[in-house]
């Protein structure tokens, strides 16, 4: 049996001495909207072609040049960046005035490509006709945050661990107004990612309020912040914040 989850992103990042290559600024938005069933969030079906090739993402790609301003500002970049990429791959107009930031993620060194992240999340107000490429995308879904993790945990779809963090969080707010003032009214979370093992051998996502994150057993008792890439299904551990 493996030992590693099939979605386990993060390459040899639990070995040391790794080198840590620049991580390239990228940026995604969460899409909201209200059905009959709940909170839907807009996600992405990328194709076998391309980086993250077969998992289910939001919209999203790097930053690039022409997306900074006079005075360079990487956070209205990364909103000029998450509009435009929303565009190319579905053919959605937003204004990033309609933004909350919410969360940044960088993976660790060993990461193939590494993209640091800058998430925000918009209430779609109108109804719009998506349009994917077929090259990149193969297809889009509006669907229920809960409805996604329950497939992933089936094995029905591929998620990466930032996807399924944030779907974790949407899956427990609602309706969507009510959702995206809570993603705007908390701090930005930064999810400066590392990467240990168990005492299982389990591969395990820490972040910087767990207990260890800063070093020693990563058994040791107290506040837990991290998920555990086990073969047979991600799982959340947290008491350090509220989500």
């Amino acid at each position: 049996m493996s030992t590693q989850h099939r979605n386990d992103i993060y390459g040899t990042a639990d070995q040391p001495d790794q080198i840590e290559t620049p991580a390239i600024p990228a940026a995604t938005v969460i899409l909201l909207r209200d059905s009959d069933q709940g909170v839907e969030t807009l996600m992405l079906h990328r194709t076998s072609k391309v980086h993250f090739g077969g998992m289910w993402v939001f919209p999203g790609g790097r930053i690039d040049p022409e997306d900074y301003p006079e005075d360079k500002d990487v956070n209205v970049a990364a909103q000029q960046a998450a509009v435009r990429e929303t565009l190319e791959e579905t053919n959605i107009s937003i204004g990033a005035e309609a933004f909350a930031w919410f969360a940044h993620w960088t993976p660790p060194a060993g990461t193939p490509r590494r993209y640091a992240t800058w998430f925000f999340a918009s209430i779609l107000e109108t109804d719009q006709v998506i349009a994917v490429d077929g090259f990149e995308i193969q297809n889009h879904e509006w669907i229920q945050p809960a409805k996604a993790l329950a497939r992933h945990a089936a094995g029905e779809i591929d998620l990466a661990p930032p996807t399924w963090i944030t779907l974790h969080q949407l899956a427990l707010h609602g309706p969507a107004k009510t959702l995206w003032q809570v993603l705007k009214d908390q701090p930005v979370r930064v999810y400066e990612t590392r990467i240990r093992k168990d005492k299982d051998d389990r591969r395990i996502a820490l972040w910087a309020e767990d207990a260890a994150y800063a070093g020693g057993e990563v058994d040791q008792p107290g506040p837990r912040h991290r998920l555990v890439l086990d073969p047979s299904g991600f799982i959340f551990e947290n008491t350090a914040l509220r989500y």
